[in-house]
């Protein structure tokens, strides 16, 4: 679709600055990048607070963030085209693609599809998501940010071995089945998840910053913990959340080549490419996905699972959210809002009936993921 163009809502801007001024006077983030569009123009866009605290860097609109899963949107659209393109089907095993990868629920090894990996349907979870002795930590199972120099053949075995939690489709539990999807699509393909990226998203739409590697360290984002103040994160970092295990993070995985291409959290973007990505599919989807498609992604696809993450009233599409019931799930948001985040500390939504989408990255791990900054601005936007 091109750029987005600039039309400033100053009304828009009084109700959005003071929650921004407000996280970070308290110290609750670093730095943050929020972009607003309506009707296909950008309303308000900000750049604030300190890309690199230590370094006196500022926060500009092009800052390279670490994305973790805002990567998933994209690697979704990247896959649904192969399936528009007869590469791949949906409903095909996972076995028609990687033959060795058969995890087993009470002894037996059952057909999982790639539908189920890209709808976190297929019983598969992530370690953050686990007790310290459940099998994902214990087998060393990465989530897509830890790890440097993991390799997609290893991360297999071992998801391989731990299991599968529940029988393919019978649930809903956010996972690693993206990850295991781009080993999938590498072996359909013959090509790099990140050359397939390349060709079917990023390259149509001028995203020239996105991509699983950073294309330029000057301008990436250090990563930072919540305090307050941020804390930067080392070599690897554990970030408490909720009463689960914990986080895990290495920022430099990103440039090592021995770590395989997490299709789940693996890429590194900017916030305004992210947003022209949200904008191509909330208007049609071309030149990446056709409009069907595209409005299949903001639409519920696991039935009447629970959202476990997101609790009552949501379902969940083709990489997001799905909200359902705004009223069970207590949401500002609207129904038919598309919505997730990452745990760097990022959030977006997307609102197909109100034509608006909303995009914050930030570089403190969790708050601008599920903080009251992300929590306050997505309010604020929904009601203006």
């Amino acid at each position: 679709m091109g750029q987005i163009k600039d039309q400033p809502d100053s009304s828009l801007a009084a109700r959005l600055d003071p929650i921004v001024d407000a996280a970070l006077a308290e110290q609750r983030i670093a730095g943050a990048v929020i972009l607003v569009a309506r009707e296909g123009q950008r309303t308000y866009a900000r750049a604030a607070g300190q890309a690199d605290v230590e370094a006196g860097r500022p926060m500009t609109l092009d800052t390279i963030f670490r994305a973790s899963s805002l990567t998933k949107p994209i690697v979704t659209a990247a896959v649904l085209s192969l399936v528009e393109d007869g590469v791949i089907g949906l409903d095909d095993p996972v076995t028609r693609y990687l033959p060795d990868f058969q995890p087993k629920w009470q002894g037996q090894a059952p057909t999982i599809t790639l539908r189920q990996l890209l709808t976190h349907t297929a019983g598969l979870s992530y370690g953050f998501m686990q007790p310290a002795d459940g099998p994902y930590l214990k087998l060393g199972v990465s989530d897509g940010m830890d790890q440097p120099g993991l390799g997609f053949a290893e991360e297999l075995k071992r998801i391989t071995e731990a299991g599968l939690f529940f029988p393919p489709g019978a649930a809903w539990l956010y996972s690693v089945g993206l990850d295991v999807l781009g080993a999938a699509v590498q072996e359909a393909t013959g090509r790099t998840l990140p050359e397939v990226v390349r060709e079917r998203v990023t390259a149509k739409l001028g995203m020239a910053d996105t991509g699983f590697s950073v294309t330029d360290r000057a301008r990436l984002a250090r990563a930072y913990a919540d305090g307050p103040p941020p804390v930067a994160m080392g070599a690897t970092h554990t970030v408490p959340f909720a009463e689960l295990s914990g986080i895990r993070f290495a920022p430099d995985r990103i440039f090592d080549p021995g770590s395989f291409p997490s299709g789940g959290a693996g890429m590194a973007c900017t916030a305004t490419d992210f947003h022209l990505f949200l904008e191509t599919i909330l208007h049609g989807g071309a030149p990446v996905v056709s409009a069907e498609t595209a409005q299949a992604m903001w639409t519920n696809q696991t039935g009447g699972h629970a959202i476990v993450t997101s609790g009552p009233g949501w379902g969940f599409g083709f990489g997001g959210a799905v909200m359902l019931d705004p009223a069970a799930s207590g949401s500002p948001l609207p129904a038919g809002a598309w919505m997730w985040g990452g745990v760097y500390g990022h959030s977006w939504f997307v609102d197909p009936a109100g034509k608006t989408s909303f995009v914050l990255m930030t570089n403190t791990s969790t708050e601008g993921m599920s903080g009251r900054l992300s929590q306050d601005l997505m309010a604020a936007v929904a009601a203006a």
